[in-house]
């Protein structure tokens, strides 16, 4: 058997989010929704990559301290794409997942976008490629 694809290990289930929203979009979606990653999209086309800690650098010298209504405001009036991570360091379907190891760990980055010819597929993470080499059963006597 050849090397492990990124196509068997992404998940494919991505939640995408427009450029022009806002970040208190991001905020509710990650707290609802589990996730720390969010490709950003700009009619259908991957633009870039949201992610917690863009949230956090936005907000921490913006709301520490105010009430949470000011917050909200604050976030509501802050565009995605303002804060995102872009061009999208993205990923083709068919690379291992050494390759995609070695991105993350080069560019300092916990996800990337997996495209099909363009197209955005699907999403693998930094704790996808974990789990995948925790399961291995290496014998490195």
């Amino acid at each position: 058997m050849g090397p492990v694809t990124i196509r068997h290990l992404m998940r494919t289930n991505v939640v995408t989010i427009p450029a022009e929203d806002s970040l208190w979009i991001v905020k509710e979606i990650m707290e609802f929704g589990d996730t720390r990653h969010l490709p950003v999209v700009r009619l259908g086309e991957l633009v870039g990559v949201v992610s917690q800690r863009d949230l956090l650098r936005a907000s921490l010298s913006n709301v520490m301290g105010l009430p949470a209504n000011e917050q909200k405001v604050f976030l509501e009036g802050v565009k995605i794409s303002e804060v995102m991570s872009t061009p999208p360091i993205s990923i083709d379907r068919n690379e291992t997942v050494q390759g995609a190891a070695r991105t993350m760990a080069q560019k300092k980055i916990g996800c990337l976008p997996v495209l099909d010819g363009g197209k955005l597929i699907g999403i693998v993470t930094e704790t996808d490629v974990l789990e995948y080499f925790s399961n291995l059963d290496l014998d490195l006597d």
